[in-house]
């Protein structure tokens, strides 16, 4: 049997269950626990914000939330289009929002690894495509990092809970980051957040798709919207598909099958114990007397 998970109703008033979302005061919420992040806590202070841009809903509105957090020259928007990808207006995103911008292909390290399974393609080791189309969220999150690295950032990640709950991200690719002021707020969440923040419409409420080749919208690879869904996570309401059946329990086994990768890496574990740093300098010295290097 697979993991328990219950939808999570934000707030609850007696008698029948009421969804309530104030999207002013989780705006305000939102962009103030970002600047205290910034403010307070020892590894942001004096930080800027990387993020990669994609042109779609999540970085924009992350954007969007973070500049006008810490101020825009403090964040740096990176455009990573893969071959056949263009950048979907992530240029014209950042310019509006004040905020730098970085174009970095990937096509070249991408190609890299095309070669790389072409001479590893035999009957022992067969590749996955779903292996082959994860790569390019790593190569993003890689440059990211190096980015910040560079830059003196922080990672944001863009993710959001509606996606999470279903595994709509890529473990050590678009999942990673050091913070998110979005990934607690469901796609219905998050766009009536967007229409408060000076951001024109058509960057908000573009059709989501994962950008793969040949790919379609998101609800259609579903089968159901994700209004459906936000539905069901936060009130409860028995989620519908397209086809007008009940698809509670294939929103579930999406969940139980990828749970996994919202789980910290497990650690075998010992009995308590503390090195203090005097007695670590002593057994080093030691070793190093007895000719051990």
């Amino acid at each position: 049997m697979g993991r328990q998970w219950k939808s999570q109703h934000r707030y609850i008033q007696s008698g029948d269950i009421v969804y309530k979302f104030d999207p002013v005061k989780e705006k305000h919420r939102c962009i103030e626990w970002i600047r205290e992040l910034f403010e307070y806590n020892p590894a942001f202070v004096g930080k800027n914000a990387v993020l990669g841009m994609s042109g779609g809903k999540d970085s924009t509105i992350a954007a969007a939330l973070i500049a006008e957090a810490i101020g825009p020259d403090r964040v740096i928007g990176v455009a990573m289009p893969d071959k056949n990808q263009g950048i979907n207006e992530a240029d014209e995103i950042c310019k509006h929002l004040g905020i730098r911008y970085m174009r970095m292909p990937i096509e070249d390290i991408t190609s890299g690894f095309d070669r790389m399974w072409y001479h590893l393609a035999d009957d022992e080791f067969k590749w996955s495509e779903q292996s082959k189309q994860n790569i390019p969220p790593r190569i993003r999150m890689t440059m990211l990092y190096a980015v910040a690295q560079t830059f003196n950032g922080m990672v944001v990640n863009t993710c959001n809970l509606s996606e999470d709950t279903l595994g709509y991200s890529t473990i050590y690719g678009d999942l990673a980051g050091a913070f998110s002021p979005t990934k607690g707020l469901t796609v219905t969440e998050l766009l009536a957040i967007g229409d408060l923040l000076d951001v024109p419409s058509k960057w908000i409420h573009k059709t989501p798709d994962d950008g793969l080749p040949h790919s379609c919208p998101d609800e259609e690879k579903f089968g159901f919207s994700y209004a459906v869904l936000d539905k069901y996570i936060c009130e409860g309401i028995t989620p519908i598909g397209f086809d007008g059946t009940d698809v509670t329990e294939k929103i579930l086994g999406m969940w139980n099958r990828n749970a996994f990768k919202e789980e910290a890496i497990h650690i075998n574990s010992f009995e308590p114990r503390v090195y203090h740093h005097t007695y670590i300098s002593d057994y080093c010295d030691n070793e190093k007397e007895d000719g051990i290097h």
